[in-house]
């Protein structure tokens, strides 16, 4: 077994129900049906009723609101309420972590997801696999604490600067929490475009073949790690910048509050 395969054999992973794996496996599939996806969303009453709530309230910014799914997936559109859906089942999978902020870690990953949708959106990407890749970043570390409590501990020391906890995760476990993320991806079948940017979040221009949701996970990331996305704009890697061929007065210009991205963890 490679060093991942030991990792991932000492660990127990978390489980996900017949409806997330279904709507993780429609990820796969282009010409899925909002009729489909209503109707899998439909077998869990809870998970209906979370993206009910998280429709109608200030985060989406309907005009009306709405009492369905079907209507819900009208206004909203599938792709966004397919995505939320997938991550809101893997937030709910993953128990709280001694040692870890829980509040914290969600708020991090929420940010990370929301900028990630923000560069997607000038860069050609789908937004919405942008937003679940990102909110999926850091899934690795809460795999990290499960298995090794006592790396985790070390791994969140503070102060902990912008891309830190990627240092340290390679130096005490050998990967970063997301080549975890993107092992845990592959064996639950997401789409190998989220794999290989997972794969390649922590250091985007090392592996041959690049990939551009990788190099937009790696900025989104290191700002959502700042207090100040602006300021944090300025100290971002001019390499990973130009890979992208991303304009910085746009960045300066259009950056998003944090306020304003949607957090699937508040219902």
């Amino acid at each position: 077994m490679s060093s991942l395969d030991s990792f991932f054999a000492s660990v127990e992973l978390p489980s996900m129900n017949e409806v997330a794996r279904e709507l993780i496996h429609s990820l796969n599939q282009e010409s899925i049906s909002v009729q489909q996806v209503s109707a899998i969303i439909a077998k869990d009453a809870a998970l209906s009723a979370q993206l009910l709530r998280l429709a109608n309230s200030a985060q989406f910014g309907l005009p009306r609101s709405v009492g369905t799914l079907d209507e819900a997936l009208a206004l909203v559109g599938l792709a966004r309420v397919r995505a939320v859906a997938v991550g809101a089942c893997l937030a709910g999978a993953f128990p709280t972590i001694t040692g870890l902020d829980r509040k914290a870690f969600w708020q991090s990953s929420m940010a990370c997801a929301g900028y990630c949708q923000w560069l997607a959106s000038t860069l050609g990407i789908d937004t919405q696999t942008a937003w679940l890749t990102g909110m999926m970043l850091r899934l690795g570390e809460l795999l990290i604490g499960r298995a090794q409590p006592k790396a985790l501990k070390e791994i969140e020391k503070q102060p902990m600067r912008p891309g830190e906890r990627w240092q340290r995760e390679q130096q005490l476990v050998g990967f970063s929490e997301g080549q975890i993320t993107a092992e845990l991806a592959r064996r639950w079948d997401f789409p190998m475009q989220m794999v290989q940017a997972l794969q390649r979040a922590s250091d985007p221009l090392l592996e041959q073949a690049f990939s551009r949701l990788g190099a937009a996970l790696h900025l989104a990331y290191l700002l959502a790690e700042s207090t100040d996305a602006r300021q944090a704009i300025e100290e971002l890697p001019v390499e990973v910048i130009d890979s992208l061929k991303l304009d910085l007065d746009w960045m300066r210009a259009t950056v998003p509050a944090r306020e304003t991205f949607l957090n699937v963890t508040l219902t």
